[in-house]
């Protein structure tokens, strides 16, 4: 399964903020959405950064947190984001992901933001993938 036909299937859009806003309003981003991170843009929309749950426990473990408000979110965001591909296969992606120790892989086409997916959409698409797959050798063994 490609990424492109993953990212179509997701029903919710992906969400962003400016570099400019504060932590704690893409705290409060992520919170009313109940996500685990928000995508920085540049001015052409392709990733800046990220900011994730994780950023935000490290800043307030390195005693960084105590003014969320006045912090932004080019100054504690992810940078080097790895992104993939809506050719990429679901295993390349969660190969990528298990390899690199992180939960969210933004797809960029063209430079445009397509969506992000978490390592949970992926194992999802993976169990569905490996059901499909016995039910389809059952099938093919009771013929």
């Amino acid at each position: 399964m490609k990424l492109a036909e993953l990212i179509a299937q997701k029903q919710s859009p992906s969400i962003t903020v400016a570099a400019t806003a504060s932590v704690a309003e893409a705290i409060r981003i992520m919170n009313d959405n109940y996500i685990g991170s928000v995508i920085i843009p540049s001015d052409k929309g392709t990733p800046l950064g990220i900011i994730t749950e994780r950023d935000v426990m490290r800043l307030c473990a390195q005693g960084k947190g105590g003014s969320l408000d006045q912090l932004s979110v080019q100054d504690c965001m992810t940078t080097n984001v790895v992104c993939g591909s809506p050719e990429d296969t679901l295993d390349d992606a969660l190969n990528l992901m298990t390899q690199r120790r992180f939960r969210r892989l933004p797809i960029v086409a063209d430079n445009t933001l397509l969506g992000l997916l978490s390592i949970g959409d992926l194992v999802k698409a993976k169990l569905e993938e490996t059901v499909q797959e016995a039910q389809a050798l059952r099938e093919y063994i009771a013929s």
